[in-house]
Order: structure tokens, then C-alpha cells, then sequence
């Protein structure tokens, strides 16, 4: 029986781990092999050795460590960085334990390296006015007007990942009652979302609109050069129409990308009264938790809403005649004494 390298364990964890068994996007691949390149190129440098010639013994739970503080200190990457390279640090040294065990000890302590505590990001998204006012100001003429019109429908309407939006293709849409479109979520899982009528309205414009002969596995949405189009791709489109909203929004600056909108669906729903599981599905969420978060947000702008605007209905003649703590003797000793 061959023993196993360094080379084989990294092949089999990516190939057939990570692509086979675990069935991961190309996207969260690529995060996987940016780790594991950053983690052997600082393991060479601090053996030193070769990278071609690193053994599996050189890779050990101190050297997960440095190589955290290095990506904060030397690399200045946030914490949300560094904490993401240790998931991924984790799941790729259990690999090598069930591979060889003779890594058991390294593994177990990987996995015991906490991850650094840090506020979750802020969720950005669009109150139904600014929404209105976005589609208001889309342009209504022009070689991609229909495009963009329907591409940005078409994410407040689903609250697809920008992902799942570049791979969308026409044999994924269904134009005919019932309305609705299969998505390509991660994990590789697939879930069905509604359509308005007003999305399958634009989106049979814009496809009945192409010029060549319209094949199921075409992209929906494609660039100037009839490709599909790419994640960045979207994301212009998105800053581009909406960055004049920003400046609008109440005099604070928001940072709109295609995600906020897939954010704008959840809380638009919410608020429409939707159940919170039924959320979850729409979405693609396998965690409950993560879609509490849009309950929990829109119940705290709600209490900050209410707070600001809550009439004092006579209340602070009231408060100023009825403030006990300040004619109470032993009160105002025991607060001089602290």
C-alpha cells in the first residue's frame, strides 16, 4: 500500500472531497484552494523547504496559528477572513486524519483554536419606497434597458444569490402557470421559487427578443458579447443603477450590491407577513437561524421607529413632578457612596 503525500492527501481533498462527496460550488472551491495555497506557501517559508518537497508532518496545529496571526498582522486581513481560512483549515486537517491517523493529534488541535469573536456585518437593505424609486429611475430605452430592468426584478423577486443568478439558464424557468424558476443554490441543492406575473412578463420580453435561436441550456442574462454574465457583472449593474439612491436614503450612505436585495426580499416578505419557514425555503437557507436574522432586524428598526416617534401625551409634567429619586434621602446616599 503507498503511502500517503502531501500531494496526493491536497489531490484527494479537492478532487474528490470536496467535488464528489461534498458535491461544493466551483465558487466555494476556489475559497478552499486560496486557503490551502496561503497555508503551504507560509508552511515553506517558515520549514524552510521547498513547497514540492513539504511533508505531511510539517503541517501542525502551531503552524495553523502563526499563519492566522499572520493573515491578521502581516496581511491585514479582517477577522471575518481569518476566521473563514480556519473553517477551512478545519475541515481540510480532519480530511488528513481520516486519510492518515497518525494526524489525529494535529487535527483535534486545529479544531480546538477558537475563532475570534466579531460583530456580524451590517445587513443592508431597501425600504419599499426606495425600492420604487429605484425601478422608477431605471431607464426605459436603450440596447440594455430590458436586460437590467428584468435582471433586477428578477433578484428583488426571488432574492437569488448573485451566483445562482449568473448560472440561471432558460430551461431553469417555468413562463407558463405556475409561474417560477428552478435555482442552482449551494451545496449543489435546488429549490423553486415564484414568479410574479410582472417577472414572467419581462423575462418572455427579453428572451423572445434574442436574436438567434434560443436553446434551454442558454443563459438568461448574457453581456454585450451575447456571454452569460459573470458575478462582477452583475454587481455593475447593480451599483450602477442604484448608486444614485444612495444619496438619497435619508442623507446615509448605503452600499447597494445584489446582495442587499436578496436582504430586501427577506425583510419585504417578513413584513408582508410570510412565515418565517416559508422564508427559509424561498431563500435556500439550511439553517433556520440565518433567517431569524431578518426577523430580529426588522423588529429592532420597528422598536427604534416607534421610539422616535412616540408622542409624549403630557408625560413630562408628569415625570417632573413624580421623580422620587431625587427627594429620596437614603437613594442619594447609597448612589454618593459607590
Amino acid at each position: 500500500m503507498r503511502s500517503l503525500t502531501l500531494g496526493s492527501a491536497v489531490r484527494g481533498f479537492f478532487e474528490d472531497f470536496l467535488q464528489c462527496q461534498k458535491g461544493l460550488r466551483v465558487a466555494t472551491i476556489r475559497s478552499y484552494r486560496d486557503c490551502i495555497r496561503l497555508y503551504l506557501l507560509f508552511v515553506a517559508a517558515d520549514v524552510p523547504r521547498q513547497i514540492t518537497r513539504l511533508k505531511l508532518n510539517d503541517l501542525t496545529a502551531e503552524r495553523v496559528r502563526r499563519f492566522l496571526n499572520h493573515l491578521e498582522k502581516e496581511r491585514h486581513n479582517h477577522i471575518r477572513s481569518r476566521n473563514q481560512r480556519l473553517s477551512a483549515l478545519r475541515v481540510f486537517f480532519e480530511y488528513l486524519a481520516r486519510q492518515n491517523p497518525e494526524l489525529l493529534y494535529e487535527a483535534e488541535h486545529v479544531a480546538a483554536i477558537p475563532a475570534k469573536r466579531v460583530p456580524p456585518p451590517m445587513t443592508v437593505y431597501l425600504e419599499r419606497e426606495e425600492i420604487q424609486s429605484l425601478f422608477a429611475n431605471l431607464p426605459r430605452s436603450g440596447r440594455f434597458a430590458l436586460r437590467d430592468r428584468t435582471l433586477l426584478l428578477f433578484l428583488y423577486n426571488t432574492g437569488a444569490r448573485v451566483q445562482e443568478t449568473a448560472d440561471l439558464r432558460i430551461g431553469n424557468l417555468e413562463l407558463e402557470p405556475p409561474l417560477r424558476v428552478h435555482l442552482h443554490g449551494k451545496g449543489d441543492k435546488w429549490r423553486v421559487c415564484p414568479l410574479w406575473e410582472e417577472t414572467a412578463a419581462v423575462l418572455r420580453r427579453l428572451i423572445g427578443e434574442r436574436r438567434q435561436e434560443v436553446a434551454v441550456d442558454h443563459p438568461v442574462f448574457v453581456s454585450q458579447r451575447g456571454q452569460a454574465l459573470t458575478r462582477y457583472g452583475i454587481y455593475k449593474i447593480v451599483r450602477r443603477h442604484s448608486y444614485g439612491l444612495e444619496s438619497e436614503s435619508r442623507g446615509q450612505h448605503k452600499h447597494i450590491f445584489p446582495h442587499a436585495l436578496r436582504h430586501t426580499a427577506a425583510c419585504h416578505l417578513l413584513e408582508s407577513g410570510v412565515d418565517i419557514n416559508v422564508i427559509r425555503g424561498w431563500l435556500g437557507h439550511v439553517s433556520l437561524e440565518t433567517t431569524n436574522r431578518y426577523a430580529e432586524i426588522n423588529i429592532r428598526m420597528k422598536q427604534e421607529a416607534l421610539r422616535h416617534c412616540e408622542p409624549s401625551l403630557g408625560r413630562e409634567e408628569t415625570y417632573r413632578g413624580a421623580r422620587k429619586w431625587q427627594t429620596d434621602q437614603s437613594l442619594l446616599e447609597w448612589l454618593e457612596n459607590l
